[in-house]
């Protein structure tokens, strides 16, 4: 099976390109992703935005048609944004191709990774980052729930529920650090003693021991991280996190 190079997915991106300054219902075009900085590498996909005048829903399923038809794309997702239509295509070679179609009234920057390549940008309200208020809740609901599991047995379910408690403290560090917290794209980018750290909230097998050794090196990271934002809640969910570690 051939994957694809990053030579095809600069062609296609050129195809697109000139597809986009050639349809009237289009305003403006940007790139957007790792492309827009320069910071694309071999495994990187396409992240291509077009600001619609005409009809949206018309120009999604004529750019689709044309995708299907010309381009060999077997498969399609949509991810909505706001009023956007995020469509995210797959080809053969495992090439996704994402493509923004925006009204032309929210087409504009809304993070730092977006290259106007022609027409017009409407200045956008940014994307709010992740709460570290959220995150710090939505870990100790999966605290209890990695507890309950592992009470009643339910492995699989405790190692799914501790995933996520690992997840909200990585997100965390992140916010705590000023790097990228959404969906990992940061944590590259942590000092390597912090994630050193969270190696311990990982297991290698499913026994309980091990579960429960896991959960208890969370929760100690919660309540580090959870210090950081607001000493107060620490120690106000110190007391119920230890009880479910007893």
């Amino acid at each position: 099976m051939t994957v694809f190079t990053p030579e095809d997915r600069d062609r296609l991106l050129t195809v697109l390109i000139d597809r986009a300054r050639g349809d009237g219902r289009v305003g403006g075009a940007a790139l957007t992703g790792s492309g827009a900085l320069g910071g694309a590498d071999r495994w990187s996909d396409i992240d291509f935005a077009l600001g619609i005048t005409g009809d949206r829903d018309e120009v999604l399923a004529d750019w689709t048609a044309f995708l299907y038809e010309e381009h060999g794309v077997v498969h399609h997702m949509d991810v909505p944004f706001r009023s956007a239509i995020y469509r995210v295509f797959l080809r053969p070679d495992s090439l996704q191709v994402d493509i923004a179609f925006v009204p032309a009234a929210e087409f504009g920057a809304t993070a730092p990774t977006f290259r106007l390549l022609f027409g017009a940008a409407a200045e956008q309200q940014p994307t709010t980052p992740p709460s570290a208020r959220a995150e710090i809740d939505m870990a100790w609901l999966y605290a209890l729930h990695v507890r309950s599991s592992i009470e009643r047995g339910r492995e699989w379910q405790a190692e799914h529920m501790l995933g996520g408690l690992r997840n909200a403290v990585l997100t965390l560090m992140c916010l705590r650090h000023g790097v990228p917290a959404s969906q990992g794209r940061g944590l590259h980018l942590l000092p390597p003693d912090e994630t050193k750290a969270a190696l311990a909230t990982l297991v290698g097998t499913l026994d309980e021991p091990e579960l429960r050794r896991a959960f208890r090196a969370a929760v100690e990271l919660l309540l580090n991280e959870t210090v950081q934002v607001d000493p107060a809640l620490a120690r106000t969910l110190t007391v119920p996190l230890q009880a479910m570690l007893a």
